[in-house]
């Protein structure tokens, strides 16, 4: 169990970005991973509901919930405290008055077969039953606890705990908000999602644990509720709650599902042993606080909610709290019906939900990472996967010569001015900190804005300390406030409570405080640091002065801190949470979020190569009250000199990118539509540059021309005999299927950096399918027919040939080729004509490279008829070029998978000209024969252009998408590692690497694939170890690698009958090709 646990640990970061991959995908193209319905959070008042539903409004225009999820935060009501158990029913009642407010979409609901849902005799208060509760029993909601006050995170308490920053992969968008752990959640519970399938239900989870584990694999119990445990040892398990499961269940490698039999809540080792709660293993259950319930169970759960009034009513007049984890779950464990009854509405909730059983799903390498108190934050961001952590993300820091920062430090969204000093491990955050100011080791300092114009003034935050600002209701500051990393405000005096690190008996005798000065003489409550009123009020440096007399800092001789001290007001931890003003401290986020991203955007334009993804700096800039679009407008007019720099250095196509993304962020969308026909046309004219120094010219001279004299003196010119010299060239070659790599091999990625694409060229039923025939006529002009089609046309002048040519024009792939091949300037042509046929045996927009394969055949027929270089390396830039031109972009692969035989591996260099380096892989015939035997090439019976997926794919690249380039970047390395698991006839792994790249293919655009696909590899998958479609995806072409050839067997025979395919009708129907290497 411990190797099982250490490879969890080690593959964090891949739970993690799997997660966010399926997050964004499902946020991107919901149709095809089903999202939730409704985000539902509680608070613990009116007050920080209004902050959540900020949040949520950010999440939504981050990209981090879809449009069509609603949200909604629910307070306790009048922020009296019922418990988690109460806040449950009380957000499904309240969600369901929502829903039933919003009217016809409930009232069509098809209720279907509802019997287990009949509702028994409502009351006045309750949410009506009919059709709610069958509309309402077929949602997948997601319900989060947030509604604590965070004691014991005093500084997360302003922002709500769940929203605390947790930069785990912020390196990976860089330009990008900082990702909160409730962003983190958002990605787990996402994946969750799909095992409820078709079956409503609720996901229920804390806001203050981050549950690491692959929740894709998930299976939960139909009709029941189920808590999702982990393993744990027993010292962690004593400060939780813990299950005792039955021995007997369903076990696979990852999980292992069973009846719940007992709950302990924080147990002593006696109660474990006589629970027989401890595992083989010495370990116990613990409960993460992650509960799922489906179907019937959720429907009584539904039920009940919506017939709660009367039960909140009783626990707010009661002052009483129900809890989720030890009264509303023991319903459905019948161990715990005695304990139950005795307690507050305990025989409403077994009479009411306890027919219902409850399962534990043991997930064994689930990471449970609690944010319960300062310094398990501290702990996760510096431990043992302090790898993940960006310790500098959307921040100002100085250089090093001017300030004293521990790379171990966290800086993020902040602003550091030069003669500060951040000791190793502190998270400084949200903050602009002025000269002066010494931060020490393992601390933290949250949304603290200390002034330019400090007059000299040196503050001293010491080791293990937590400093943060709070804007208070009727306050015309902000509240400066602080207290050790390990103080827990909820310890009494009495029992060994703490203060910056210090007794309170220490605290009061070392600054002359008495009691009286903190605590009320009446009223039942401990004296605690939560209740403590010993934070001033006051101009800000004064407050500076008194934080650091009040830990101990200040020098004893200065007697008139004290009397300063007793006679301003002061506030207790309790007291700002009950008056935080979180409408302003909102608008103070934003408007600092978009000072940091207006300054790096000015220092990208005017200090930088244009590096940092600037149309996302705008929408941070936007965000800011009502100045976002004159800051646009002047960072647009910064970019006026930019088309004079070196295109070696700064490509034009980058910098026009750069102007239709600030033309946008200041509304002026018809002048950014006008402008970006000049970044396509930029990276049309670096492609031809890159692969023929000056050859654009010569095809803008050939659009211009209206004669063949104009090409007299032409460079491409070549002097041959003019007599009639018949010549017919036949060029056949095969179609090419890619393993890994793609993307990389596209322009302008492949102008600029170094590009791998691994690829194999077959035949399909034996035959090489795409081909062209060109012969010489005694008559001039120019004969093109296309045998597919049967489409033909005769151009008598030539030299008519001018690009751009229309899209609709099923012509221009032969008349760009007659361009870039120069062959309209030949003056072969003076004296002879052309007939040009093309064929594909296969259909265009399907994957297999057919469009760049004929127009390789093209040019290199061409070139041969003309006597010029028909080298497949030259054809194979040529055709970049061509591409371009006819507006359909593409990258390099495709033409050398089709001029190059057998299995390659290519790179590509970027410069003039751009260098493609070929290596044919020496096959064994044990590979081929496992190759042939394992691998089915499956058409899927849809095409598609890939010119809109190129499109969406290279305006991201041109933005310095971060992900994008990452998500590349990876492709091309898996090249690599695809080339030499294929010299070691190692298909497993060729496998594993083909299921990443083809995630990685939707991280770069979620259209690549729908739901057919979708369905078709979720058949396949048992018998796999790796799929995807080929090249840019979307339909066409599936590569299928089978786990063995019993397995490839296996699945001919089930797609060839399942009758799962056919209900997307016979337009979908598969056909698997017999293929041979060529």
């Amino acid at each position: 169990m411990e190797s099982r646990r250490s490879r969890a640990k080690v593959d964090l970061a891949g739970i993690l970005r799997k997660s966010w991959y399926r997050l964004r995908l499902s946020v991107r193209h919901p149709s095809r991973v089903p999202t939730w319905d409704a985000i539902v959070l509680t608070a613990a008042s009116p007050e920080q509901a209004e902050l959540y539903e900020w949040q949520l409004k950010r999440a939504k225009r981050l990209g981090r919930i879809a449009s069509s999820t609603l949200t909604l935060v629910v307070p306790d009501p009048d922020g009296n405290r019922i418990g988690s158990g109460g806040a449950t029913l009380n957000a499904i009642h309240a969600l369901a008055r929502h829903l039933e407010a919003l009217g016809p979409q409930v009232d069509n609901v098809d209720t279907g077969n509802s019997e287990s849902l009949v509702p028994h005799e409502r009351s006045d208060s309750e949410v009506s039953f009919s059709p709610m509760l069958s509309f309402m029993a077929k949602r997948h909601i997601l319900l989060l606890h947030a509604g604590g006050d965070s004691k014991r995170v005093p500084w997360a308490n302003p922002m709500g705990k769940v929203f605390l920053p947790l930069p785990y992969l912020a390196a990976d968008d860089p330009d990008g908000p900082v990702p909160l752990l409730f962003d983190h959640i958002l990605a787990i519970s996402c994946c969750a999602r799909q095992a409820f399938k078709k079956e409503g239900g609720i996901f229920i989870m804390t806001g203050d644990v981050l549950p690491c584990f692959d929740a894709s694999t998930m299976v939960l119990p139909e009709d029941t509720s189920c808590i999702i445990t982990v393993p744990i040892t027993l010292d962690v398990a004593s400060n939780h709650g813990v299950i005792v499961a039955s021995k007997t269940g369903i076990q696979n490698k990852t999980c292992y599902v069973s009846l719940v039999e007992n709950l302990l809540q924080k147990p002593t080792m006696e109660e474990l042993v006589k629970n027989q709660a401890i595992l083989d293993d010495g370990r116990t259950l613990l409960d993460t606080g992650i509960i799922a319930v489906r179907g019937k169970a959720w429907g009584e759960l539904v039920r009940l909610a919506c017939s709660s009034i009367p039960m909140i009513a009783d626990l707010v007049k009661s002052k009483k709290e129900m809890s989720l984890y030890e009264d509303l779950v023991a319903a459905w464990v019948l161990a715990k019906h005695e304990w139950l009854r005795l307690r507050p509405l305990g025989e409403e909730l077994i009479n009411r939900l306890g027919k219902q059983k409850m399962y534990s799903y043991c997930a064994y390498d689930l990471l449970f990472l609690h944010f319960g108190t300062s310094c398990e934050v501290l702990d996760h961001l510096s431990g043992a996967d302090s790898g993940l952590v960006g310790r500098r993300h959307m921040c100002s820091v100085p250089a090093t010569t001017v300030s004293d920062i521990a790379a171990s430090a966290i800086v993020i969204s902040s602003k550091i001015a030069p003669g500060v000093s951040i000791g190793d491990d502190s998270i400084v955050f949200d903050s602009c900190i002025s000269g002066g100011i010494q931060i020490g080791s393992q601390s933290i300092v949250v949304g603290v804005n200390v002034p330019g114009d400090n007059n000299g003034l040196r503050f001293i935050l010491p080791d293990r300390h937590c400093l943060w600002e709070v804007p208070l209701v009727g306050c015309t500051g902000r509240v400066i406030v602080y207290c050790g990393l390990h103080d827990n405000p909820k310890d009494s005096v009495s029992r060994s409570g703490t203060f910056c690190g210090k007794p309170w008996d220490k605290v009061l005798h070392d600054l002359g405080i008495q009691e009286s000065d903190l605590w009320s003489t009446t009223g039942a409550h401990e004296k605690c640091l939560w209740n403590a009123k010993i934070f001033p009020i006051l101009p800000y440096f004064e407050m500076l002065s008194q934080a650091e007399w009040l830990m101990g800092l200040s020098d004893p001789k200065t007697k008139s801190l004290l009397p300063l001290w007793k006679s301003s007001q002061r506030v207790s931890l309790e007291e700002l949470h009950r008056s935080i003003d979180f409408p302003l401290m909102c608008i103070g986020s934003s408007n600092h979020q978009a000072d940091l991203a207006s300054g790096i955007a000015k220092a990208c334009i005017n200090y930088g190569l244009l590096g940092r993804n600037l149309s996302q700096l705008c929408e941070e800039i936007l965000q800011k009250d009502d100045s976002g679009v004159k800051i646009c407008t002047d960072l647009l007019d910064l970019c006026s000199n930019l088309q004079g720099q070196d295109s070696k250095i700064l490509p034009k196509s980058r910098a026009y990118q750069v102007q239709v993304d600030l033309l946008q962020a200041c509304r002026e969308e018809k002048m950014a539509c006008e402008l970006e026909q000049k970044v396509w046309a930029a990276v049309a004219d670096e492609t031809a540059s890159a692969v023929r120094y000056g050859f654009r010219e010569h095809v803008l001279e050939s659009s211009n021309s209206t004669s063949a004299s104009a090409y007299e003196s032409s460079a491409f010119d070549c002097c041959v005999d003019q007599s009639f010299r018949h010549h017919d060239i036949r060029i056949e070659l095969p179609v090419r299927v890619d393993f890994v790599g793609g993307w990389s091999d596209t322009p302008p990625w492949s102008l600029e950096r170094a590009g791998c694409v691994l690829n194999m060229s077959i035949k399909l039923d034996g035959c090489a399918p795409v081909g062209t025939s060109i012969t010489t006529t005694e008559q001039t002009g120019i004969a093109i027919n296309d045998d597919d089609t049967m489409n033909k046309v005769y151009i008598e002048d030539p030299t008519s040939i001018a690009a751009p040519f229309n899209s609709d024009d099923s012509f221009r792939l032969v008349k760009s080729a007659l361009l870039v091949t120069g062959v309209t300037r030949d003056k072969l042509i003076l004296s002879m004509g052309l007939q040009i046929h093309t064929w594909t045996g296969v259909p265009r927009g399907t994957g297999l490279g057919t469009s760049s394969i004929l127009a390789a055949a093209v040019v290199k027929g061409l070139l041969k008829i003309t006597n010029r270089d028909d080298s497949n390396e030259n054809v194979a830039r040529l055709v970049l070029v061509l591409e371009q031109l006819m507006g359909t972009g593409g990258g390099w692969q495709d033409q050398i998978g089709g001029l190059y035989p057998g299995i390659k591996f290519t790179e590509s260099f970027p410069g003039i000209p751009l260098k493609l380096q070929v290596i044919s892989l020496m096959a064994s015939p044990r590979l081929i024969s496992d190759l042939q035997q394992r691998l089915l090439v499956v058409f899927t019976g849809q095409v598609r252009p890939a010119r809109r997926v190129l499109e969406k794919v290279v305006t991201r690249y041109l933005r310095r998408d971060s992900l994008l380039i990452s998500s590349i970047k990876r492709l091309a390395e898996l090249a690599r590692m695809g080339r030499e698991a294929l010299m070691n006839c190692d298909l497993d792994e060729l496998g594993e690497i083909m299921l990443e790249a083809w995630r990685l293919h939707q991280e770069l655009d979620p259209y690549c694939s729908n739901t057919f696909v979708d369905r078709l590899f979720e058949l396949a998958d048992p018998f796999c170890c790796g799929y995807k479609l080929v090249g840019a995806g979307g339909g066409g072409f599936a590569l299928l690698l089978a786990k063995d050839g019993d397995s490839a067997q296996k699945l001919k025979n089930l797609l060839q009958k399942d009758p799962r395919l056919e209900e997307y009708g016979t337009e979908f129907e598969v056909k698997i090709y017999n293929w041979t290497l060529f």
